[in-house]
């Protein structure tokens, strides 16, 4: 005897009643069924989106894709039978029995394809179930927060066998509400009342409850289940499956943690993969925007966004330049205040470590996390993992530790070579993979010196294709989260000629690099290096000094530091010996980049570096060099709105996507001088994908084969480039959009501003521009508004309208270059004050 389903109450939050209707089926026995779904009703449909849930939801969970279904889809979500709305049942119903279920309903619906399958939770094996018996049908899978197996090891999810207990399973999942109200109280933030509600809806009772226990019931984590022997028939199916696919996933998932993750990415290969930073197990509430992402990529499925083809590879890889000059006694790195490796001493080294990682099981593809200092032993690492053809995966530790952890954990590193502080630190951040020490650290597997060992009687690897990535890059994190970039050596390779072609480098110059990444590409570029002796974490630190006793220790003549760092070289000249002066002044190129570079500050720097030509290549972790340009041709082209970064090199071509007045960069691309937009950028250097970030990478690459930077800016009529900001930061009033950095160059013009960000607060189409400054005679600790003398002087310079004026004593700026300043972090606190926060 089965209940009978009551109807769907009226009124919960975002989901159209329309959509809601019950059907009846009969399975395969004769027997009927009745049951719930959400269907958009959508006739004669170009395909067919089937969503199945997991446990303890309902088809309530997909109401967000029925409302953004892509154009003629028609979206099906059922209540699974027991579950939601759908009737209940009077015994357990299988794995396999679940999977037929689907199969006769999409049946009884006339679902003929083509069919793209939805799953989440265990919803996800049944949905995949499905898939493999209608591959006739099926045109592509996605999959949210789930798993089709236990990996070698794996007991399962702590939480599910906690529920699976069977003298807890009665109490907690049919007796009481537990495990349904659990579920919605793991998302974060915290879900509205209303929606809770909503989800709990259908499970008011025991008796209503008795198929989420069931459901838990069913999971086979006995090899002796009744339904793993179907479990395993799927989880073995899908490594078949050809159709596209794609993965989104909420890494603080407490229930199917990385391991599951990476299992399906093992399965799946072909699987785009978008992690949403700080979602959790209930990604379709965690993530919203999931559903505009699966409407997108499906429409993507029949639609041609290839690229143009790769430019021809260059010969060669980027270990190329240590081969050329494995016979030459000359300096390639020298540590400061330590040894100096030549170069045929790093071109052994790198040869027998390289073989030693590949005979220690790091093959190719494999990732490796550097957590090694900027050192020789860093340097060597770096080119002994690309000559093993793996991948090196870097994260700045001024991303702080929890920073450091999301980038690597996403980054599904499969060794970690480290110093005893990188290691120690890979601990806690509980980073998987194979450990591998540089220098003796306890409970490590491997050594450096026990690799290069062994690999001096191991095969040298092969060499790896130019299509294979080389490096997984994070970005600095000053506009949101650090995104990993992913380069491949044909890619790599293109940068380097640029760098060497645009300065004119050759095996005669020395690089003193105050930017880490800098240091490491010295010996591909075929020039020796060295890193002064500072924090690179922490710019500031570099002095005159330091700089000029790295340009003794290597020879330099050439130098690469970030603003802040040239800040503090100028600031502490004076205390400079004739010898260091001597070092310094036979530097030849002085290139400063990852922020704006002022030209006074380029103009002082011409006393500690009288012989170096000043240049400021404008790019990004994704694309860099871009522009370049001199300091001289920054004179010539005078103040403007944003800041002038030259013109494009060789080979890079560059475009605006013009603003709409709600700051939405959505025009087509173009090069008319004047036009404010999105800069776009298209070279053979521009990186092959972000990491693991589907939708970022659709967005940023939607024009195929250019790449939207974020960036704010116009060219001009001789061609350069302007930056006004960032694409976020545009300040959309009612009169029109407004970018920052002209008016902040403005206010900085006066003498009573050391510096100046500006912001919109208020509802988009409708801000208002406020500006905070830093008086040149120091602020006070706390936000406040500015004196009636100052307000007028910047609003008079500012050249818009600036409703309201703050001062205090810094800008927050980012960690990588201490230069950005963090706009969105100045917006929130001046919000705030001007709402009449407490401070």
């Amino acid at each position: 005897m089965v209940t009978a389903p009551p109807s769907v109450p009226p009124g919960l939050p975002g989901l159209d009643p329309a959509w809601s209707r019950h059907l009846t089926v009969a399975d395969a026995t004769g027997s009927k069924h009745e049951w719930h779904l959400l269907d958009n009703g959508v006739p004669e449909p170009v395909g067919t989106l089937l969503c199945v849930h997991g446990n303890p939801t309902w088809s309530y969970l997909w109401r967000r894709l029925l409302a953004a279904a892509p154009p003629g889809w028609r979206v099906i979500a059922p209540d699974q039978l027991g579950m939601g709305f759908s009737e209940r049942l009077t015994g357990l119903r299988p794995l396999a029995q679940r999977v037929a279920d689907l199969g006769d309903l999409t049946a009884a619906l006339g679902v003929t394809g083509p069919v793209v399958t939805v799953g989440h939770d265990w919803g996800g094996v049944i949905s995949l179930g499905w898939a493999l018996q209608h591959r006739a049908q099926l045109r592509g899978v996605v999959l949210g927060n789930t798993a089709v197996a236990m990996p070698e090891g794996d007991l399962g999810p702590a939480l599910i066998r906690l529920a699976h207990a069977p003298g807890v399973r009665a109490a907690v999942t049919v007796g009481t509400p537990v495990f349904v109200r659990a579920t919605t109280a793991l998302s974060w933030p915290p879900l509205p009342a209303a929606v809770r509600d909503a989800f709990a809806a259908p499970y008011g009772t025991p008796a209503r409850r008795r198929s989420v226990g069931d459901f838990v019931a069913d999971i086979p984590f006995s090899p002796r289940h009744p339904s793993r022997s179907a479990q395993e028939q799927v989880a073995e199916g899908i490594r078949d499956l050809d159709v596209p696919a794609l993965l989104m996933w909420g890494p603080r998932d407490p229930v199917f943690g990385e391991r599951y993750l990476a299992d399906l990415r093992e399965r799946l290969p072909q699987a785009q993969l978008h992690r949403f930073e700080g979602a959790s197990h209930l990604l379709p509430e965690d993530a919203p925007q999931y559903a505009d992402a699966i409407a997108q990529w499906v429409t993507d499925l029949d639609s041609d966004r290839s690229a143009p083809p790769p430019a021809a590879a260059l010969p060669g890889h980027p270990w190329s330049a240590l081969t050329e000059r494995a016979g030459d006694d000359s300096p390639a790195v020298v540590e400061v205040g330590g040894g100096t490796v030549s170069w045929a001493q790093l071109h052994h080294r790198v040869e027998h470590l390289a073989a030693g990682l590949a005979d220690a099981g790091v093959r190719p593809g494999h990732r490796v996390a550097l957590l090694v200092e900027p050192s020789a032993d860093l340097t060597a690492c770096v080119y002994a993992v690309w000559r093993a053809g793996a991948v090196i995966v870097v994260a700045d530790k001024g991303l702080g530790l929890a920073g450091m952890r999301r980038a690597l954990r996403s980054a599904g590193v499969d060794a970690v070579i480290g110093s005893a502080q990188g290691l120690a630190a890979a601990r806690v951040m509980r980073l998987p993979g194979t450990r591998i020490a540089a220098g003796r650290v306890p409970g490590a597997r491997h050594t450096l010196q026990g690799l290069e060992a062994r690999g001096a009687h191991a095969p040298a690897p092969p060499d790896s294709p130019t299509d294979a990535d080389c490096a997984v890059l994070f970005t600095s994190g000053a506009t949101g989260p650090a995104k990993g970039v992913v380069y491949t050596q044909r890619q790599a390779l293109a940068q380097l000629e640029l760098v060497r072609s645009t300065y004119r480098l050759t095996s005669e110059d020395r690089l003193v690099a105050a930017f880490a990444p800098f240091a490491i590409l010295g010996p591909a570029l075929g020039i020796g290096s060295a890193v002064p002796d500072i924090d690179v974490t922490a710019p500031a630190s570099l002095t005159a000094a330091r700089l000029a006793d790295a340009a003794a220790a290597v020879g330099g003549t050439v130098v690469f530091a970030s603003p802040a760092a040239l800040r503090r070289v100028v600031d502490t000249a004076a205390e400079l010996t004739t010898a260091q002066r001597t070092a310094l002044g036979r530097v030849r190129l002085l290139m400063s980049a990852g922020a704006p570079v002022p030209l006074p500050l380029l103009t002082a720097l011409r006393a500690v570096l009288p012989a170096a030509e000043a240049h400021t290549p404008y790019g990004m972790t994704e694309a860099l060099p871009v522009t370049d340009v001199t300091a001289a041709e920054i004179a010539a082209a005078g103040p403007g709105d944003g800041v002038c970064v030259g013109r494009p090199l060789t080979g890079v071509e560059v475009r605006v996507s013009p603003l709409t007045a709600l700051g939405a960069a959505d025009g087509a691309l173009t090069a008319d001088p004047g036009t404010t937009g999105e800069v776009c950028v298209r070279a053979p250097h521009v990186k092959d994908r972000y990491d693991a970030l589907w939708i970022t990478e659709r967005a940023a690459s939607r024009d195929p084969g250019w790449h939207r930077t974020g960036d704010v800016g116009h060219l001009d009529d001789a061609g350069r480039l302007w930056i006004e900001g960032r694409l976020p930061h545009v300040v959309t009033t009612a009169a029109g959009v407004v970018t920052p950095v002209g008016v902040e160059q403005r206010i900085e013009a006066l003498d009573a501003v050391s510096a100046a960000a500006v912001v919109g607060v208020g509802p988009a189409g409708a801000q208002v521009v406020v500006a905070v400054v830093v008086p040149a005679a120091g602020g006070p600790r706390r936000l406040g508004l500015a004196g009636p003398e100052l307000a007028d002087a910047v609003r008079l310079a500012a050249g818009t309208e600036v409703a309201a004026v703050l001062v205090t004593r810094r800008l927050p700026v980012d960690i990588r270059h201490q230069s950005k300043v963090d706009r969105r972090a100045v917006a929130d606190q001046t919000a705030r004050v001007l709402a009449g926060a407490r401070r």
